[in-house]
């Protein structure tokens, strides 16, 4: 590994576009309608239409943009009568970021660009059950193979600003972006970033001035109970000694980046809801453990303990086996009691079970299903939570609620569980396009 693994390149300096410049609700509203229209742009004019602005203030809006090297010139429009529009796109190379799912067994990390396309990922082998100090270890180690680019092809990226200036717990608000020579990030070609599977993290490519792409910073999803605004985990279940670990700040000091914290579950669920499924669904991951995501009315729900979602943990046989959260006859014990027994029917009965009891409690209308066991049998598992749902809407008179494997969740890089690093990185880069939809 090359030197460059110890670490990102600081780019904080003089003259640059400050993020916080960058965060106001119409910015944010032109950044994502910029997002919205993809390699052909769109025009000044068009933005003040859809957003109800002037045309001077989305030039004003769109020149910050450009200074800080988020847009760029799409070429001139068609003219309907006048001089011909030039149409602005979003440059997704100028700022990346990595996703992080921390689970029990292992830890994927992914980089992906600024629309939270993957580039690289890289997974390694971690038990939670050795403690704090190897957890931060492991998980900051693997990082850096994906920062360093694993085996130095290429520069490290820069990093948005220092982990200080950002409040790690509270997002990246007040970062500073700065690209080359203090106007702004300087964007890569889609050809430079080399996409890698599980064993590699792919080189960071520059620009044609030679200086990296910008890393916004890192979100780290991981099992709960645990409190997103302070990033400190809990009793994550099995693994006690894990009780008020400062993840995220132990992260953001060790690489020098912001982190932001947040569950398993509530990842994907976030990268469901900006994918547009559905404006009221559940996010069902059934890997080493269950839990669920909430999306309520268009928006992410964490309950005001970040503790909404322990559906795993839902006793549905009194007299059942133990679970390693201390009950008896919880969801995710039977459900990976029947998995070990090879009765994949049976655990998928337990889970339609317990996904019937959810809608009767929150009336969604989609239930996804993802995770690496999920994985191995997409079909089964649909069928037999959809027999459970159809079943109690048969007894109720309701409108049968919908359900299908989450994207990715069939034979997907990752075992499965890509959507959660992927949904990760969603929480640093989502904000930018006011797209973080969150119950506080």
């Amino acid at each position: 590994m090359s030197d460059v693994a110890e670490g990102p390149r600081h780019t904080g300096g003089r003259g640059g576009v400050r993020l916080a410049d960058l965060r106001g609700h119409n910015t944010a509203l032109v950044l994502d309608l910029v997002r919205g229209a993809g390699r052909d742009g769109i025009s000044r004019p068009e933005l003040a239409l859809r957003t109800g602005l002037t045309v001077q203030a989305v030039s004003k809006i769109t020149g910050r943009l450009r200074e800080a090297g988020l847009l760029a010139a799409a070429g001139r429009q068609e003219s309907t009568g006048g001089k011909p529009a030039t149409a602005l796109r979003l440059v997704r190379e100028a700022v990346q970021a990595l996703g992080v799912h921390l689970d029990r067994d292992g830890v994927l990390v992914v980089r992906t660009d600024l629309t939270g396309r993957a580039l690289a990922r890289r997974r390694v082998p971690l038990d939670l059950g050795r403690g704090a100090g190897e957890v931060v270890d492991v998980v900051a180690g693997a990082m850096a193979d994906v920062l360093a680019g694993e085996g130095g092809h290429g520069e490290a990226p820069g990093v948005v600003g220092g982990a200080a200036e950002a409040g790690v717990a509270g997002g990246v608000t007040g970062v500073g972006l700065r690209g080359a020579g203090g106007t702004g990030a300087r964007a890569v070609g889609d050809g430079d970033a080399r996409a890698a599977g599980d064993g590699g993290g792919g080189a960071w490519a520059a620009s044609e001035g030679g200086e990296p792409p910008l890393l916004l910073g890192a979100g780290l999803a991981a099992p709960g109970p645990l409190d997103h605004r302070t990033g400190v985990l809990h009793k994550v279940s099995g693994f006690p000694g894990l009780d008020g670990l400062p993840l995220a700040a132990a992260l953001s000091e060790r690489l020098g980046l912001p982190v932001v914290l947040d569950k398993d579950t509530n990842a994907a669920a976030l990268g469901r809801a900006l994918a547009g499924d559905a404006r009221a669904f559940a996010y069902l991951h059934l890997g080493t453990g269950l839990g669920a995501g909430l999306v309520l009315d268009g928006r992410l729900y964490r309950g005001p303990r970040t503790g909404a979602g322990e559906l795993g943990h839902q006793v549905v046989r009194l007299d059942g086996p133990p679970c390693v959260c201390g009950n008896r006859g919880c969801v995710e014990a039977l459900c990976l009691a029947a998995l070990a027994a090879g009765d994949t029917a049976e655990a998928a009965r337990v889970l339609g079970t317990a996904a019937a009891n959810l809608v009767g409690l929150l009336d969604v209308e989609l239930v996804l299903l993802g995770g690496h066991r999920i994985a191995a049998a997409p079909e089964a598992f649909v069928r037999g939570v959809t027999a459970a749902l159809d079943a109690r809407a048969s007894r109720t008179g309701t409108e049968p609620v919908r359900v299908r494997a989450a994207e990715g969740a069939s034979g997907a890089a990752g075992g499965g569980d890509g959507a959660i690093a992927e949904g990760a990185a969603q929480l640093v880069l989502a904000p930018l396009f006011g797209r973080l939809p969150a119950e506080e």
